[in-house]
């Protein structure tokens, strides 16, 4: 399946993150979420956040280094003003029309908020505008919530794999086609 997606301008389109997502109204005194790109000065609190929520499948603090080096552009962070609540990120391959999401966690805290949707639609739009036409991923099968957020975003089933990160690691293999900008039809 590939999503189409016409101008932002299109009466017959309804972006995936409305502008008044309920789920992102932050609760009083907080600061409402910001996508931002990631800076030098994120990394120890992207790698605190990275071991929280994958714990022995955590990247090492070099590795995550390294993919701020290689994909600067497309890590990107969401914080309330003060704290990093989750990240994303994307990295292309050889074929810049290929693109594989390589992480995507949000604070224990912060789930179940939109703060997922909101970074993956902010990836994807940019992965767009760079010449992205195809992006995979990979979930653990007990995880439905991610396998839920990636399923109403598009993204489809490919496979289950075995042993994908060693031996009792399974993973789903996703993939979403992309064209154009980010956007669903509007329901009916």
């Amino acid at each position: 399946m590939t999503i189409h997606l016409p101008d932002a301008g299109s009466p017959r389109v309804t972006p995936l993150l409305p502008a008044c997502a309920p789920a992102l109204v932050p609760a009083d005194g907080e600061l409402p979420p910001r996508v931002r790109a990631v800076t030098d000065a994120d990394l120890p609190e992207l790698h605190r956040l990275d071991q929280e929520v994958f714990q022995q499948h955590a990247y090492p603090y070099f590795v995550l280094r390294q993919f701020y080096d290689l994909y600067r552009d497309d890590l990107l962070v969401v914080d309330d003003g003060g704290t990093l609540r989750g990240y994303v990120l994307a990295g292309i391959t050889s074929d810049p029309s290929r693109c594989w999401i390589l992480g995507l966690a949000i604070d224990r805290e912060c789930r179940h908020r939109g703060l997922g949707r909101l970074l993956m639609t902010e990836s994807l739009r940019g992965l767009c505008l760079r010449g992205v036409r195809e992006v995979w991923l990979t979930v653990e099968p007990a995880n439905e919530a991610a396998l839920d957020l990636y399923l109403s975003l598009g993204f489809s089933r490919v496979d289950r794999r075995s042993d994908y990160f060693g031996a009792g690691s399974d993973r789903v293999l996703m993939v979403l086609p992309l064209a154009g900008a980010v956007a669903l039809p509007a329901e009916a």
